[in-house]
């Protein structure tokens, strides 16, 4: 059995490490020190149990599960928190599982003993729960088996096609299954509706043009791409310049 522990604070992975090989002698142990570094190991160990601090810098662990999701076998996660909340015996049940700081041997030995792969229900269960927000920092897709991350401050336009949006920036692009709508949603404060199917970044334009034509355009800082702004959220738009 491969278990990862991830955790920002030094102790608390070492206490959970001497805990599990306590309890599981013959179990294999990887750590991660946050969000992003977790993904990283989970791709390069692809260990069976992820036990995930919930609230970590950056990166926290809710969006971390939502990324491990994408995967075809994900490994089974097990939330780890300080934090007492009311709601959280209400998945004791549940094959997602909480394990509070500090942790005892008898609960970790039970969460381990039970832990099964999480899916979006109970993971949004787990976002109201927690009151945490649920804005991600990143976006994924699944690329040849591997977990492909682009951060949100570096995404310039998010633009539909068919039931795909693609995320583009000036370094390349991904293709996201999810949709436009959804996105708009979780990134309101980022981003801008200039066209029914395309999102800009608002800290990444440049410029509102308007050429002969009439059709207005938004000019984006470091691509040559224009993107069309429709009259029904040209008004929005022209906002941003005030």
């Amino acid at each position: 059995m491969k278990i990862l522990i991830v955790d920002d604070e030094a102790l608390a992975r070492e206490r959970l490490h001497d805990l599990v090989i306590e309890l599981f002698p013959n179990a294999v142990t990887v750590e991660a020190i946050n969000g992003l570094d977790a993904l990283d190991k989970i791709t390069e160990h692809t260990p069976e149990i992820v036990l995930l601090d919930i609230r970590m810098p950056g990166m926290d662990g809710l969006e971390v599960a939502n990324h491990v999701l994408l995967m075809e076998t994900p490994p089974a996660i097990v939330f780890t928190t300080a934090y007492q909340d009311h709601a959280l015996s209400a998945f004791d049940a549940n094959a997602v599982d909480y394990l509070l700081k500090p942790i005892r041997k008898e609960r970790l030995k039970t969460a381990i003993d039970r832990a099964a792969v999480m899916n979006q229900t109970k993971l949004a269960s787990l976002n109201n729960a927690e009151n945490i927000s649920s804005q991600r920092t990143h976006l994924s897709a699944m690329i040849q088996g591997n977990i492909q991350l682009i951060a949100i401050e570096n995404i310039y336009y998010l633009k539909a096609d068919n039931k795909y949006v693609t995320a583009a920036w000036p370094g390349g692009e991904l293709l996201l299954d999810e949709s436009l709508v959804s996105l708009e949603a979780e990134f309101s404060d980022q981003f801008i509706r200039i066209h029914r199917n395309a999102l800009v970044a608002i800290n990444h334009i440049e410029a509102l043009k308007k050429p002969s034509d009439g059709q207005h355009t938004v000019k984006l800082s470091d691509m040559p791409v224009e993107l069309a702004v429709s009259r029904r959220h040209l008004q929005e738009v022209k906002k941003v310049f005030k």
